[in-house]
């Protein structure tokens, strides 16, 4: 197993591509701290992790608010002595152009896809740092390098986070820390709903993934957990500061 004795922590790992994160490392041999503001949901993963045989704790965090996030990576760090893996999930989609998004949503998307990856960085850097190691994969989008259509939140915010995970990468690669983003393309899930509404329904979702993506389909979370678990582990040790696009070829269409 590549992350034997590893800890893990992925937030927003109470469904879809979080989940399949936290499971693919616990299957992997890393303990995982599943992070989720529905607590429920964060349970849920936690047992599917425990009935496979792996290990995990299940914390009910909004990683917007500050106090909660760094209080729950800290009882990680207590629990098990150190901080391996910090997988920044946790994401929305507000939809909107210039004029119809409304502030509010603008301001959601970018505390929750923005600061919420800053922040929670912020915690463990000094604890991987003491380390003299880690890995953390900051979770974009293919929206981070393309246009989307009437999104501008989401885009704004997941270019953000390529320019954010490059200067950290800069920053702190001589202390052994390497930093990556990860920019699905898209993966069938309900963080899709608000594009979905927006196109105008599943009918036209569906005709739109498959005219926009070579591949014509969706990925499934499996396949996105695959590129994650690279990332995370010493199979990509001389990797950092990189975006990994897993889009079906959409960027290159």
């Amino acid at each position: 197993m590549i992350l034997q004795d590893k800890v893990a922590i992925v937030t927003g790992a109470g469904s879809g591509i979080g989940r399949a994160s936290a499971a693919i490392m616990a299957r992997e041999g890393a303990v995982v701290g599943v992070f989720d503001r529905n607590l429920e949901g964060a349970k849920v993963t936690e047992a599917e992790i425990t009935a496979a045989g792996g290990r995990a704790l299940a914390y009910g965090v909004d990683v917007t608010d500050d106090k909660a996030l760094e209080a729950a990576i800290l009882d990680m760090h207590q629990r098990f002595g150190r901080i391996d893996i910090l997988h920044n999930h946790a994401g929305a989609q507000v939809e909107g152009d210039l004029e119809h998004v409304s502030l509010e949503g603008f301001d959601r998307s970018w505390d929750l896809n923005v600061r919420a990856h800053f922040y929670a960085a912020r915690v463990v850097m000094p604890l991987m740092r003491e380390a003299g190691s880690g890995v953390i994969l900051n979770t974009s989008s293919s929206s981070g390098i393309l246009f989307d259509r009437e999104m501008i939140a989401y885009t704004t915010t997941k270019h953000a986070v390529i320019a954010m995970t490059r200067q950290m990468a800069g920053d702190y690669a001589r202390y052994g820390i390497r930093v990556n983003a990860l920019c699905p393309g898209w993966v069938d899930t309900p963080f899709n709903e608000p594009f979905i509404r927006q196109v105008g329904g599943r009918e036209a979702i569906e005709a739109y993934v498959k005219a926009r993506v070579p591949m014509g389909r969706w990925a499934s979370v499996d396949e996105i957990a695959e590129p994650i678990l690279f990332l995370v582990s010493d199979r990509s040790s001389y990797v950092t500061g990189q975006i990994l696009v897993c889009d079906g070829g959409e960027t290159v269409a």
